[in-house]
This record gives structure tokens, C-alpha cells and sequence, in this order.
């Protein structure tokens, strides 16, 4: 494979020619080591199963083609179980088709739009039912219309692809229809860009949404809380990890970054760094958190009950195999923690001050010094070192947190 080369995939997302000012693509397809359409196809038994611990091995080492990028992250992001079959995931995914337009439906009788995707300005406060005056819950996400209005039309806006109307149309249905399932969530700023790849990846609307869906249960349990948590949950575990694993940039400037809170990060976990690296590269750091983290009970984890009782009733009386599992996953197993982990974006976030320390500690004088010094990676970060950084830095914060472990353990005994 050494004569082939590699391939530059900023073709499958085109850029307008007049934005000069993207971040560069620093991602390349490279022949045997990318997860190619071959490859993927092989990693199939003939009745459907995937062999999802070879698939994990190859997308760390090179990442997913784009061609088939969408495909792959409906396993990463818990869509299917790899150990499902063509009929099976067939099955699915014509519920879900059809549960989306329902939803869909539901929303376009609230509120029809003018068929293009666009919120048509009215005042909610003035519209009734045939009941008569909107309910709370109505009230509460036809609020939020304007809002996913707007955002719809900046998001990603230097792609091609979103030169289509019909395009911008799925990614304001999407967000709306979510806003009206997950009521308590609704719509936050930020919740774009991370809906946006799924559009671009996955052809049909409702599969695209489901990908969303799933992206976003993962981050309500797993990263932050969208809302007035968020700046205290990330900067809780953030700024005690870091206290531990990078102590010289702590000790000299837990006041500078933000009373040890870190709030300039924020941004980087609400939308997964996708201001940080160029389009390209953004997805590129996506699947290589998610097969690092992967877990094969996501699906169960995630799905209705109804649709798949019997399998989570033997799947929950097995212990896990950490044979299936990313390699980030396989480290939190080794231990017994009495918390949640941490997810690995938190190590990448703690990764780039790391390899950024030196900046930080002689130049930042503020709050206002840090953003400008973080914003100003843009563009200059390496995807796959960053994820390699925080595997080590991962396996640092594990080794002290088992060391604590078994102290306490020890103390128990001589206690007893």
C-alpha cells in the first residue's frame, strides 16, 4: 500500500471559493490505514454482524472515508448493535422513519412553515388552537422557533452543500422536531453545529436525526448539562482533574483561567471542537473520541424498552467484554470508580492546555488573555495527537485514582 497515496478529503465538503478564511484540513485518506468501503463491507458476517472490535482498531488508525462516514457513526453513536442483523437493523430503522414523521407531522399542524424550513415571523403568544389558548409545553418550544431560525442560517454557512435550501430545510426540521420531543432540553445555541454533519452525512432526514438524538444523550449523561449546570459541571471536574494531572499550570494560574473553572472551554464541550479544527477535521476528531469510548451496551442503553426487552434481559446478565469496548472504555473498566468517568473530552480539552502550558503560564494576564490564546489555536491542532495526549494523560489520572482506591481499601481491612 506504501505507492498509493494519499487523498486530500476536503472534496467531499467543499467550501465556497470566497471564504478565504477557514481553518486548513490537515486529515488525509490514507490507503490502509483509513476504514475504507471495503473494508467496512468485509467487517460483515453474510447475516450482518459487525466485527465491531476490527472496525475500532481501524478507525484509530486512520479514521472513516467519507463516503461511508455516515454508516459507521450510526454504531459509534449507539444507532444499532453491532451484533444485530441486516433484517433486524432494517426493522429499526423503519420504525424510527416513520416515528420521525409523526413527530414531524405534529409539529408542521402547531406551527406550518412556508415549506422551506424557515420560522415565518409571528408572535406565539397571540396563537390558539382550535382548544384554544396553547398549552405551557406548546408555548415553551414555539419559543424557541426564532431562535433555531436564526442559527440554521449561520451554521456551517461557507459549505456548498448549504447553498440548497432544501438542505437548510432538514436542519431546521430536525432541530425543531428535537426541541418538541425533549421538552425539558428544548433548543440551546450550539446544538446546530452539532446536527449539522449529521445531515451532511446521512441522506435520508430521519436517519440524520436519529444520529442527533443519540449525539445528544450521550452528552446529557455523559459530558454536561445543557443550561445554567453547564459552566459548573464541566468546570468541577475539569478544573480537580487538572489540579492532579498538570499541577505547574494550575498552581500558577487557577485565578487567571477563570477562578480554576476554566469557563473559556466551555465552548470547546458544548460543540465538540468544531471551532477549534476545520470542518473536515472536526468529524475527524468526533469518530476517533466515540470509537475510543465506545461501549457495545450503548444500543441498549439508549433504546425503548419495548423494542428490545428480551435482549437487554441477557445482555444485563452478562458481564462486559472488554474485548468490544474503545480503548479509553477499556481503562475506566480496569477500575472501580464510585463515580462517572470522565469523559475523554474533558482530557482533550486538559490535553491542549497541556501542550499550551508554556503560553499560558508567561503570557495570560486574564480571562480575557486565555480566550484570546485558546481562540488563536484555530486551526493549529492535530486531531490524532490530541487524542493521543489524552489517552496518557487518561491513564495518569487512573493510576492515581486506583492508587486511592486501594489505599482506602487497605485502611478499611487494618481498620476492621
Amino acid at each position: 500500500m506504501r505507492w498509493l497515496k494519499s487523498e486530500c478529503a476536503d472534496s467531499y465538503y467543499q467550501v465556497k471559493p470566497e471564504c478565504k478564511d477557514v481553518p486548513a484540513t490537515r486529515f488525509k485518506i490514507k490507503p490502509g490505514r483509513t476504514l475504507s468501503v471495503r473494508k467496512w463491507l468485509s467487517a460483515f458476517s453474510p447475516n450482518g454482524q459487525l466485527d465491531i472490535r476490527k472496525t475500532l482498531r481501524q478507525i484509530h488508525r486512520g479514521g472513516i472515508h467519507p463516503s461511508i462516514r455516515g454508516e459507521v457513526w450510526e454504531f459509534l453513536l449507539g444507532c444499532y448493535d453491532p451484533m444485530s442483523t441486516f433484517d433486524e437493523r432494517k426493522q429499526i430503522r423503519e420504525h424510527r422513519r416513520a416515528q420521525y414523521v409523526r413527530w414531524k407531522k405534529e409539529c408542521s399542524e402547531m406551527f406550518p412553515v412556508d415549506g422551506r424550513g424557515k420560522y415565518r415571523n409571528a408572535k406565539s403568544t397571540d396563537m390558539v388552537t382550535g382548544n384554544g389558548p396553547l398549552d405551557m409545553k406548546v408555548t415553551k418550544w414555539m419559543l424557541t422557533l426564532h431562535q433555531i431560525g436564526l442559527d440554521v442560517t449561520r451554521t456551517d454557512r461557507n459549505l456548498v452543500f448549504y447553498e440548497k435550501q432544501e438542505n437548510l430545510s432538514k436542519l431546521w426540521d430536525i432541530l425543531s422536531v428535537y426541541a418538541w420531543i425533549d421538552i425539558d432540553v428544548g433548543y440551546c445555541q450550539g446544538m446546530s453545529d452539532l446536527c449539522s454533519p449529521m445531515i451532511i452525512l446521512l441522506e435520508h432526514e430521519a436517519d440524520a436525526f436519529w444520529c442527533f438524538e443519540r449525539l445528544m444523550r450521550r452528552l446529557m449523561h455523559r459530558d454536561f448539562h445543557w443550561g445554567s449546570n453547564t459552566t459548573w459541571s464541566f468546570g468541577h471536574s475539569n478544573s480537580s482533574y487538572s489540579s492532579e494531572t498538570s499541577p505547574a499550570l494550575w498552581t500558577g494560574s487557577a485565578e487567571t483561567l477563570g477562578g480554576g473553572h476554566y469557563l473559556f472551554a466551555v465552548r470547546m464541550l458544548m460543540v465538540l471542537f468544531r471551532r477549534e479544527f476545520s470542518f473536515c477535521d472536526s468529524l475527524y476528531l468526533w469518530e476517533m473520541m466515540w470509537a475510543l469510548e465506545y461501549d457495545p451496551d450503548l444500543f441498549f442503553q439508549y433504546e425503548e424498552l419495548e423494542l428490545n426487552m428480551e435482549k437487554s434481559k441477557g445482555a444485563k446478565g452478562k458481564p462486559r467484554s472488554t474485548r468490544r469496548c474503545g480503548k479509553y472504555e477499556r481503562e475506566n473498566m480496569k477500575i472501580k470508580s464510585s463515580g462517572e468517568p470522565l469523559p475523554i473530552s474533558v482530557f482533550l480539552v486538559a490535553s491542549v492546555l497541556k501542550d499550551n502550558s508554556s503560553v499560558l503560564l508567561h503570557k495570560a494576564r486574564g480571562l480575557d488573555d486565555v480566550v484570546k490564546i485558546v481562540n488563536d489555536l484555530t486551526g493549529n491542532l492535530n486531531a490524532k495527537k490530541a487524542c493521543i495526549g489524552a489517552l496518557k494523560l487518561q491513564k495518569k489520572y487512573l493510576r492515581k485514582e486506583l492508587l486511592e482506591i486501594e489505599t482506602f481499601s487497605f485502611d478499611f481491612v487494618i481498620a476492621g
